[in-house]
């Protein structure tokens, strides 16, 4: 175990409601399929209280509304709360008035739910990239003190390319912190090694190498997310998707609980308020420098 705590987080969504099958499966039938992120979110909340580690929920809305035990569970374990949209739209294919619209209803939701004050905030498929960083404005207005919805890399759905990799206010000095996904920096390029996907793609030993750099060489802490779904290798399998999706989505699904236990008791894990926030450091730098 490094003496660096890290990030860990969960973005509370259930198998049908990731963006890869936004096209297969209409919001209007999201009541209709069987829902699954109940059981496999207790499932999530078993296995941190079995090893002893807070974390950060990034929770849907909808999430909330259908499962509000979920909720009060994970304040009263002590999670951190927080936002993930209430619908699991990405940033990019809302107006401003749209996007505030969802961020307010969402943020009061989760607080009349949980009975917390909610402080952070991700975006749908880290969609706030160079064209839409109104939306960090927006989050601030709407009451919240941090996001974690920036890719510092570049990705066929997201990423802002040359932007910073650790903690930094894109607005200035006065503006919102963003905790940007982790990557490891390798032969000019960042890589993801945050989890997701890649977590599940890559051999354990190489993510587990990728956060150990960042922690002893950067001397930063990481930040590591999941979904529930992940752990759920018996999901409904969805037709009509692409070959692409099909393997990003249900790559070692089976492997994941028993790569995610390793990596718990590899590194400290903590909530992102604790590891991130509470702390104020942050870089000077605003990434508009760097990109415009």
């Amino acid at each position: 175990m490094t003496e660096t705590r890290n990030a860990m987080t969960v973005d509370v969504e259930d198998y049908f409601q990731v963006s890869a099958f936004e096209r297969v499966i209409s919001r209007n039938h999201w009541d209709k399929v069987p829902h699954r992120v109940g059981r496999n979110t207790e499932k999530v909340l078993d296995l941190f209280a079995e090893h002893n580690i807070s974390a950060t929920f990034f929770t849907l809305g909808w999430v909330a509304e259908r499962f509000p035990e979920v909720i009060r569970r994970i304040v009263a374990e002590g999670h951190e709360l927080a936002s993930h949209g209430y619908q699991h739209v990405r940033a990019t294919q809302q107006t401003a008035v749209e996007f505030r619209e969802d961020v307010v209803r969402t943020k009061k939701l989760l607080e009349d739910i949980g009975g917390v004050s909610v402080r952070g905030y991700r975006a749908a498929s880290y969609s706030i990239s160079a064209n839409n960083l109104w939306a960090l404005d927006e989050l601030q207005r709407a009451g919240y003190e941090y996001s974690s919805s920036i890719f510092p890399g570049k990705h066929d759905l997201y990423g802002i390319p040359g932007s910073p990799r650790f903690r930094y206010r894109p607005r200035g000095e006065n503006g919102i912190l963003e905790i940007p996904v982790t990557t490891v920096a390798l032969f000019g390029s960042n890589f993801p090694c945050a989890g997701g996907g890649f977590f599940r793609l890559y051999p354990y030993v190489l993510s587990r190498w990728a956060l150990k750099r960042v922690n002893l060489h950067d001397h930063e802490p990481g930040m590591f997310y999941f979904h529930p779904w992940e752990l759920d290798p018996d999901q409904p399998r969805q037709a009509g998707i692409s070959l692409k999706t099909r393997f990003r989505h249900y790559l070692n699904l089976s492997r994941m609980e028993n790569r995610l236990v390793r990596l718990i008791k590899d590194f400290d894990w903590g909530r992102m308020d604790e590891v991130f926030v509470d702390n104020n450091q942050v870089s000077a730098v605003s990434p508009l420098e760097h990109y415009r």
